[in-house]
């Protein structure tokens, strides 16, 4: 069988979306406790430099924050220029950023929310991948990871833009995955319900609701999404791409 070498991420730049809290937290922190470089590209520039100091100061490499909102396509260009110029590559990229906010019916849906979940949750992706994959592909190759959802295959009405978004992320997965191979491999890990920081402002009772329907009786702890982007980041994946991880504790 063959396994990830614990060394292979040292010395190898990783980008991570929504790094800053979070499951993109908690993939910052894993990268850097492998030896990587990271970035920690979110919104909200002081919360992106406290994580940066923490990796830097805890695992001894170096950490770039970004202030980055994952709508604008200037700002996906801007992002890529400053980490070129600061490491001159990308081994690891992942679009880890995403949006889905509250509703009170679907009637009620505005087209100034449509646009924005659309934008954060598929534009962004888009152009990130594309700018960042194409320098992949004519240098070193790399790996990308996608962080989509299982309401892209289950969706629910309180959901229904972000669920429509991440389904157009599996199908730039497989298209990205084509366009780029061989040298870049481009994969999709697809989460159920994770207890972040976003899951306190659920709904009374939905977290309830949630593990009545999972096969594992429970939502996933934040650190418990490390463990399959690192396979898809890693050699040991080395046969996927274009692939789809259900990661949701068997949901129904």
């Amino acid at each position: 069988m063959r396994r990830t070498d614990p060394g292979e991420f040292a010395g190898r730049t990783v980008v991570v979306t929504g790094g800053s809290r979070g499951m993109g937290r908690e993939l910052v922190h894993a990268f850097a406790s492998r030896g990587a470089d990271v970035v920690v590209a979110s919104r909200k520039p002081d919360a992106c430099r406290e994580v940066a100091d923490e990796v830097a100061e805890k695992h001894g490499v170096r950490a770039l924050p970004v202030a980055f909102n994952a709508s604008s396509w200037a700002d996906c260009d801007r992002l890529v220029e400053e980490v070129y110029d600061e490491f001159g590559r990308v081994d690891v990229l992942v679009n880890n950023a995403g949006l889905s906010p509250h509703y009170p019916s679907l009637a009620e849906v505005s087209e100034a929310l449509f646009d924005k979940v659309v934008a954060v949750n598929l534009r962004g992706p888009f152009r990130l991948t594309a700018a960042i994959g194409t320098r992949m592909a004519e240098g070193d190759g790399g790996s990308i990871v996608n962080i989509g959802s299982v309401e892209a295959i289950r969706p629910t009405e309180h959901a229904l833009p972000y669920a429509a978004a991440k389904a157009g992320l599996h199908v730039l997965t497989e298209g990205f995955a084509r366009a780029f191979g061989p040298r870049v491999r481009v994969n999709t890990v697809q989460p159920g319900a994770f207890l972040t920081d976003i899951s306190e402002n659920w709904m009374p009772g939905l977290r309830e609701r949630m593990e009545s329907q999972v096969a594992l009786g429970r939502c996933a702890e934040p650190d418990e999404i490390v463990g399959s982007v690192l396979f898809f980041a890693s050699s040991a994946s080395s046969y996927a791409t274009g692939a789809l991880l259900r990661l949701d504790g068997g949901w129904r």
